[in-house]
């Protein structure tokens, strides 16, 4: 009886897991592709606002030109109606994109905050009707007449929405936000803010980071930074301190594999801002959560005190995106914030780190333990695999093809196989190469820069390799590489393309293949 109240609670608190993990991931996928954006506009305002630091009235927005400039347009139009377009078309293609972004545009005018909250909800719930709509007479227009219909149902279905965001719904969402706005305040002001971090680094590690970074952080930050010139929330989650202070114990106190990758793993999350890098080492030894959780706070209470924040979202992590985004006045206070935060989390972890370290020898001779197995675990709980799993594990793969394996037992060894099995089912030319994932950015873009640089050497310069998000995919593609468990989503996106599935996009021996491959369908370039 005690045994099946057990598995029913863990299957439904996973169950929970992994609904937040799919709703971070929408969220994230609105968000990312228009990080570009952010980031331009934040470089805007730290450059040319009246307080920034080569402050252009006219660029600014203030003076004369108190109406107009590139600041308040940008945030207030640009950026959510970029997301609501995305949004859209994340849930049905160009006809979603363009009327989540007719509707939001509606709410945008009801307030003159920013409507990021109402363009994450508005641009796909208008496109999800529009879907509706078209399905209520799909295969019913007369020929000749589908143009007329379809344009004209588009129109009038977003200029309703327009109207009902207006009047309707981007008041209520103004209020959500206000009321939003108000707790952060009050927290800041009382001095409770830095509890954040007993939630923010544990949700880090169990990948729940996209659904408060991107679902709360960010509006609330775009918010507070458009009224004050900057915004504490934007290092809440994005601080790399707290990360780097935990693999800088492992590179001195570690042992085994954990203590020969760490120095690795610290350039890739404090410099490239990849975060889950460092989550097998907590994962390894829990406990070590102590120190990121301690790590985050002393980093979050140094910003309230240095009254300290960035302009924009830091997207990736990372110590450079961090700097680039931080205002003049609060330089002091971000640096203070990354070092005192690393230096809370190496000494806790680095206590916990020598009084265990006959445990976690122990563990790493055995048999299914150590850093391997964290690994592992830490991809169970994402859900696929992780883009920088290969540098925890590139030391087998090193060793293995030093040992002679073939690239089939390489692939075992590493969990990669080609869908299908063997070579490729068509031999027609490749033109078009498509790195997928979830947002069409960071795990997908690496691989393709790989992948890319490989096909350049091989002598095929004219097949492209571009990176997308999975849900823009189209059937005119000749070969999509993808992370093994969204291969069955690709397959039915594009089922006329060649599928390639790997388990971590940095560094498979699957690419090799590929270009043997294309030697067979384009001809040696060389000859």
């Amino acid at each position: 009886m005690a045994t099946t109240t057990q598995t029913g609670t863990t299957s439904s608190s996973g169950g929970a897991r992994v609904a937040v993990q799919k709703f971070g991931t929408f969220l994230s996928g609105m968000i990312m592709p228009n990080i570009g954006a952010f980031i331009a506009w934040g470089l805007i305002t730290a450059l040319f606002i009246e307080k920034g630091w080569l402050p252009v009235d006219k660029i600014g927005g203030w003076g004369d030109y108190a109406d107009g400039g590139l600041v308040g347009p940008m945030v207030r139009f640009l950026l959510p109606i970029l997301i609501a377009v995305q949004g859209g078309r994340m849930i049905y293609g160009t006809r979603g994109a363009v009327v989540g972004g007719i509707a939001t545009m509606g709410a945008i005018m009801a307030t003159t905050q920013p409507m990021f909250l109402g363009a994450m909800i508005f641009g796909p719930l208008a496109a999800w009707l529009m879907k509706k709509v078209d399905a209520l007479w799909d295969g019913k227009i007369k020929p000749g007449f589908e143009m007329l219909v379809n344009n004209f149902s588009a129109g009038i279905l977003g200029a309703g929405l327009a109207v009902f965001g207006l009047y309707v719904f981007g008041p209520i969402v103004d209020g959500i936000s206000n009321a939003f706005g108000n707790g952060v305040n009050w927290l800041i002001e009382h001095s409770v803010l830095p509890l954040a971090s007993v939630i923010i680094e544990p949700a880090k590690v169990l990948f729940l980071n996209n659904a408060i970074n991107h679902g709360v952080l960010t509006p609330l930050g775009i918010q507070q930074s458009t009224e004050q010139g900057k915004s504490i929330l934007f290092l809440l989650e994005a601080n790399p301190g707290p990360g780097a202070g935990l693999l800088l114990a492992f590179c001195v106190f570690g042992v085994g594999m954990a203590r020969s990758t760490a120095p690795a793993a610290f350039i890739i999350q404090f410099f490239g801002g990849i975060h889950e890098i460092y989550f097998p080492y907590v994962l390894m030894k829990p406990v070590l959560i102590l120190a990121t959780i301690a790590g985050g706070m002393v980093g979050i209470l140094t910003l309230v005190i240095f009254n300290a924040g960035l302009v924009g979202p830091a997207a990736p992590g990372s110590i450079i995106a961090v700097m680039l985004a931080t205002p003049g006045g609060s330089f002091v206070g971000v640096i203070l914030s990354v070092v005192l935060s690393a230096a809370t989390s190496f000494i806790i972890a680095s206590v916990i780190l020598r009084g265990s370290r006959r445990s976690m020898l122990a563990a790493e001779e055995a048999e299914g333990g150590g850093l391997a197995a964290a690994t592992s675990q830490m991809e169970a709980m994402k859900g696929k695999k992780s883009s920088v799993s290969g540098v925890l594990n590139r030391e087998a793969l090193d060793e293995a093809s030093a040992s002679g394996m073939t690239p089939a037992q390489m692939d075992a060894a590493d969990g990669m196989h080609r869908t299908g099995g063997g070579t490729s089912v068509a031999a027609r030319p490749i033109s078009k190469i498509v790195f997928a994932c979830d947002a069409g950015m960071g795990s997908s873009a690496m691989g393709a820069s790989v992948l890319r640089n490989k096909i350049k050497k091989a002598g095929f310069g004219d097949v492209s390799v571009t990176n997308v998000a999975i849900a823009n995919l189209t059937d005119d593609i000749d070969l999509i590489v993808t992370q093994e468990t969204l291969t069955p989503r690709a397959k039915g996106m594009a089922p006329s393309a060649e599928h390639v599935s790997v388990s971590n996009f940095m560094n498979s021996p699957r690419y090799d293949e590929i270009v043997s491959h294309l030697r067979e369908t384009n001809g040696n370039p060389s000859t």
